[in-house]
């Protein structure tokens, strides 16, 4: 389809909602297709389907997907219980969708279009009509009023945040019951109405408010392609696609899923889990385990032809990966402790003995992008944000000289060693007969890495080995699933190993992984209890930056004084994607920015 027929196409489209009254005639001028977190969206008005999609793909069949660990709700929005991601992914729906082939930008979903001033002072969204829950009942801007107050009361900490979720909008205005305004005027936070937009939207009349934040295994009712129609707890769970959706032929849904039905079946451990997949109890696997993508895949069913390898590039920044350091735990609140430890990890021979050299090692927040500040010494931009904070930044990593530690690969690197040990006896730990000891209280240094699967263990017992050498008695426990993120949301831990993954354009979820009221928010992913003014400037900087080049220098900067408070021991990352399939599984040429997933699957007899 030609551009100028594209856009002609967008002009009527506004011209019929303006006639039917869902946009306003003084406003019909300024709607919006879609709404770009940077610049403008990359599709054009009347755009025909998705890049990244075969619009003419096939329906039908069923694809099972996997999953490890157990599940006690359906409600992954809420703090209480452990839920899967199908809910908000398949039943729900939100005003708008994210496209996965650019940084950040939404287009209209059950939002028909979108109004917002330059300033995003405010954004006004105004709903398709034919919009439609599974029990036949319009979705209507009550709809979305009833979702923002539901989830500010009731949602998950990033949802009732001051200074980050809803609670900062000034006030809901329902003009029509398909139009609704939500003001933000002088909040500043630039990615604020794309958050709102991809709000996944509850019934009114059909969800109680009163118990919503109580962990239930009852299906949601929703306006998405799928309806839950059959839950076994911590066993499975299956959707059926509806024959009703209504947007079953929208622009941002014409080639996506495909699939009939789609069955989770959930795993205790990850060697039944990879077991189930040899003989083919489910259909689909993005491999994590270099080891096992380097031996385990020559089962039968990869030699026979029925499952098929492939590996994809994936174009995003590779979040941080790394064994993170509680500080809010008197052992660790100082960071020549932390980065001691970290000296200590030895990369080298990890990756080449257990990993075939399959990783790379990671040195940033944001790394492998144009977002991290590893090897590049800050900018003018930067050190103008950054002057505010003095000593938030250390000068090695100013200037971008900062790397984490080499090592001789040996698994006993004795300057390594030596160096930890200057750093911890500057803290205050001297070693005595083998034990590392605080030199005032004689209390040795102790601590439990918690752990929830038999890959972290054994990554965890290496670490364990290494810091015996230098007088520390570091113990791994594993954990079940359900036990392991309840401590996780209580903070009750020495240390875990986490991955936090980032897009091509960070934004507010970073307050809930670094900023000071997140720290003492239960049920935060500021594992670390990182509290520091210099981030939370950063972050700010990161929401303000109206052109790309602030937006780029504010990340950086961000990542600088993270590097510097060292508040983990950074591990490795992959840098592409492991997928194993059923050869009867197809998917589109063209990959994504975000790497590839089922949704734009389909499956094809042979």
């Amino acid at each position: 389809m030609g551009l100028n027929l594209r856009r002609s196409i967008g002009i009527f489209t506004i011209t019929v909602l303006t006639a039917l009254g869902i946009v306003s005639p003084s406003s019909a001028e300024t709607a919006r297709h879609g709404i770009a977190m940077h610049g403008e969206p990359a599709l054009p008005a009347g755009f025909d389907h998705l890049p990244y999609v075969n619009p003419k793909a096939p329906k039908g069949g069923r694809i099972t997907l996997a999953l490890q660990g157990s599940f006690d709700s359906l409600n992954p929005l809420i703090v209480l219980g452990v839920a899967p991601d199908v809910v908000p992914k398949y039943v729900l729906q939100s005003l708008m969708v994210r496209s996965l082939d650019e940084p950040f930008t939404v287009y209209g979903l059950v939002a028909r279009s979108v109004e917002m001033p330059e300033d995003r002072n405010f954004v006004t969204f105004n709903l398709d009509p034919r919009a439609r829950f599974s029990d036949g009942k319009p979705l209507t801007a009550v709809d979305v009023r009833f979702t923002y107050e539901l989830l500010k009361k009731n949602g998950k900490p990033f949802h009732s945040d001051p200074r980050s979720g809803f609670a900062q909008v000034k006030a809901i205005t329902i003009e029509s019951p398909h139009r609704i305004k939500f003001d933000l005027t002088g909040i500043n936070d630039r990615e604020l109405p794309l958050i709102i937009a991809t709000m996944p939207i509850f019934p009114a009349h059909a969800t109680n408010p009163e118990t919503f934040a109580k962990t239930t295994l009852t299906p949601p009712v929703g306006s998405g392609p799928y309806t839950i129609t059959e839950v076994k707890p911590g066993e499975r769970v299956v959707l059926e696609r509806r024959s009703d959706y209504w947007g079953e032929d929208l622009p941002v849904t014409r080639g996506l899923y495909n699939f009939d039905e789609i069955r989770y079946d959930f795993y205790r451990d990850a060697n039944s889990l990879f077991e189930a997949f040899k003989v083919g109890l489910y259909d689909f696997r993005v491999e994590s385990d270099p080891s096992r993508w380097a031996t385990g895949y020559d089962f039968p069913g990869v030699t026979s032809g029925r499952v098929v390898r492939e590996t994809l590039p994936i174009r995003l920044p590779k979040g941080m990966n790394g064994f993170v350091f509680n500080t809010r735990r008197g052992i660790f609140r100082d960071s020549r402790v932390r980065e001691a430890l970290g000296l200590v990890f030895d990369f080298d021979w990890v990756n080449r003995n257990l990993f075939f050299n399959l990783l790379t090692r990671s040195d940033s927040y944001f790394a492998g992008s144009d977002l991290s500040a590893a090897g590049r010494p800050a900018d003018e931009r930067e050190r103008s944000l950054l002057a505010r904070f003095p000593g938030a930044v250390r000068e090695d990593i100013l200037d971008g000289r900062w790397a984490p530690p080499s090592s001789d690969g040996s698994g006993r690197d004795r300057d390594a060693a030596r160096h930890a040990l200057s750093l911890l006896a500057g803290a205050g730990w001297v070693l005595e007969n083998n034990v590392l000891r605080n030199k005032e209280t004689g209390q040795s240094f102790v601590f439990e890495m918690l752990v929830n699967s038999r890959q972290q263990e054994r990554l965890a017992l290496n670490f364990a080995q290494s810091l015996m050498r230098i007088g520390i008695d570091a113990r791994v426990r594993l954990v079940d699933d359900v036990q392991y993120w309840r401590r996780l949301s209580k903070f009750d831990f020495d240390m875990i190993q986490w991955v936090w993954p980032v897009t091509a354009s960070p934004g507010n979820e970073q307050r809930n992984r670094w900023s000071v009221a997140a720290a003492n928010r239960s049920g935060s992913l500021n594992f670390s209890g990182a509290a520091s003014p210099a981030i939370d400037g950063m972050i700010d900087a990161i929401l303000e930056a109206k052109q790309r080049e602030d937006f780029v220098s504010a990340v950086r900067a961000l990542d600088r004084v993270l590097l510097s408070g060292f508040y983990v021991a950074p591990l490795f990352y992959v840098k592409d994607q492991w997928l194993a399939y059923d050869h009867e599984l197809r998917r589109p040429d063209k990959v994504p920015l975000f790497g590839s997933n089922i949704d734009f699957w389909w499956r094809e007899k042979r």
